[in-house]
C-alpha cells in the first residue's frame, strides 16, 4: 500500500458520525416577505431603498436626490427628457468618466444580502456601474428572492456574456480599519422595488 492509499485509508476509517441538517428558518424556507428583508439588509449595507409604482416615479426621485448631475445615462426610454438613453455598446468606455447618476435595471434581487443581479442584456457598456458617480437600480418586487441559491438557479438557465451581483455602494475599509463608501466605484446606490412589471 502507498503512503497516499494509507492516509486516505485513514482518513476514510476517522470521519465523524453523520448528523442530521438543521432545520430551515421562516425565512430560508421562502416563508418571509423578502421586500421587508431586502430593505433592511440593503440599508445596513448603505443602500437607499424606495418602493415605487412605475419608472415615472423612479424618475421623479432620483431629480430631486441628485439635483446637481450634470450628466445622467439610463437604460429606460422613460429618462429620455433628462437622460443618456442611448449610449452605443461599442463606445469607448473613457466617454463614461464624467457620468454623474446611472440608472439601470436589474434582473434580480436577494434579500437574504441586499445584493442585485445585472448583466450586460442591461447594460449599454460593462463599465457604467462601477465608473459612475452614483448608481440606481430598479428591481421589480415579483423578481426578489430570499437566497443566493435560489438567485443561483434562476441565473443557472441564463446565456450571459458578462453578469455581477451588486450589493449597495463602492465600500473598503483597508484605509486604517475605517469604513469609507465610493472609494473604488459608485458612491452612492439607490434600489427601486418596481411594483408594478
Amino acid at each position: 500500500m502507498s503512503s497516499r492509499d494509507s492516509i486516505l485509508a485513514a482518513v476514510a476509517r476517522n470521519q465523524p458520525a453523520r448528523l442530521p441538517l438543521p432545520e430551515m428558518p421562516a425565512f430560508f424556507t421562502g416563508e418571509v416577505n423578502p421586500v421587508g428583508k431586502f430593505t433592511t439588509v440593503a440599508v445596513s449595507i448603505g443602500s437607499k431603498v424606495f418602493r415605487v409604482q412605475n419608472v415615472e416615479e423612479v424618475k421623479q426621485i432620483l431629480l430631486k436626490e441628485h439635483s446637481g448631475a450634470s450628466r445622467i445615462v439610463s437604460a429606460f426610454p422613460e429618462f429620455s427628457d433628462v437622460a443618456e438613453t442611448n449610449v452605443a455598446a461599442g463606445a469607448d468606455p473613457h466617454a463614461l468618466a464624467d457620468v454623474d447618476l446611472a440608472v439601470l435595471p436589474a434582473q434580480l434581487g436577494v434579500a437574504e444580502n441586499g445584493a442585485l443581479w445585472v448583466t450586460d442584456a442591461q447594460l449599454p457598456l460593462r463599465v457604467l456601474p462601477f465608473i459612475c458617480q452614483h448608481l440606481a437600480l430598479v428591481v421589480p418586487r415579483q423578481r426578489l428572492v430570499p437566497l443566493m441559491q435560489q438567485a443561483y438557479e434562476v441565473i443557472a438557465a441564463q446565456e450571459y456574456g458578462f453578469g455581477t451581483f451588486i450589493a449597495g455602494p463602492s465600500k473598503t475599509a483597508d484605509i486604517e480599519q475605517s469604513l469609507v463608501l465610493g472609494a473604488h466605484g459608485a458612491r452612492s446606490l439607490s434600489v427601486f422595488i418596481l411594483e408594478e412589471e
